[in-house]
């Protein structure tokens, strides 16, 4: 199965607060072990295949540090 579409990231404009994560439809998103530059987890596309590119999490992101796209 290939994903219908694709999540972005600014991982350093993130400040972890999980908006995206608990939104997403498909449960694309996890957070990172990593931390940015500010000492936060930010989220990462674990299950990208399933990303259906709603857009879900950008509308959720209070720092638009993610968005997602449906692929073309």
């Amino acid at each position: 199965m290939s994903a219908k579409g694709k999540v972005n990231f600014m991982v350093e404009r993130c400040k972890g607060c999980g908006f995206c994560i608990e939104f997403c439809p498909v449960k694309v998103l996890e957070f990172s072990k990593d931390y940015n530059m500010k000492g936060y987890h930010f989220p990462v596309a674990a299950h990208s295949e399933k990303c259906i590119g709603c857009n879900m999490c950008g509308m959720y992101c209070p720092d638009f540090a993610i968005w997602g796209e449906k692929n073309k």
